[in-house]
């Protein structure tokens, strides 16, 4: 391979990993509060689109250097393709099963149906984790605004619209009621703890 070949391989290389890493950008962004539905979906995949990213760096640092033997060719070949093969199984069994989780509850607001309370289950094991957050908006400019995310042991027993513009979610230990703003925005909660 002549060196200007594979400087041209190189840079492609770096460039489609530099684009896997510019195409997770967004999605962690809006994974935030505050942040798009749609985009965080789409695209907060850190499994595959930054080990995507890492392989090709790692492919186009191969690619630079210069293998004069026979022997150096197979090194270099036992050495990098399981690497490869298991970071593309990693990649698969993220994509397939770390999904958004399982829907619970998804419950309009009584005075505006643009605000939606929605509670998910996404534990990957049996024991629930259950992620409570409010969606204002639809479409593509929809938006997220989490309440929290309550275990097994923290005794999550339910989350609810408790009048226009309230939320209270309830546990065993205490009861946290959210005012949601006409912008969507959540206001800090004014914790209860319950009696037992």
């Amino acid at each position: 391979m002549t060196v200007t070949r594979r400087r041209r391989i190189v840079w492609w290389l770096r460039g489609a990993a530099l684009a896997s890493f510019l195409v997770y950008l967004p999605g962690y962004f809006s994974s935030r509060q505050g942040g798009l539905v749609e985009v965080e979906r789409w695209l907060n995949h850190p499994v595959p689109l930054l080990g995507t990213a890492v392989a090709l760096a790692v492919a186009s640092a191969v690619a630079q250097v210069e293998f004069r033997t026979r022997w150096a060719h197979i090194g270099c070949a036992a050495v990098v393709s399981p690497l490869l093969v298991i970071g593309a199984a990693v990649g698969a069994l993220a994509y397939f099963f770390g999904g958004e989780g399982r829907l619970v509850d998804r419950t309009p607001d009584p005075s505006r149906s643009d605000h939606v309370l929605s509670v998910t289950d996404i534990a990957f094991s049996i024991d629930p984790v259950y992620r409570v957050e409010l969606v204002t908006g639809s479409g593509w400019s929809a938006r997220h605004w989490g309440l929290g995310t309550w275990e097994e042991e923290d005794g999550f027993v339910r989350a609810e619209w408790s009048g226009p513009g309230r939320i209270t979610v309830t546990s065993e230990k205490e009861i946290q009621v959210f005012t949601v703003d006409e912008d969507g925005t959540l206001s800090s909660p004014e914790v209860t703890s319950r009696a037992r």
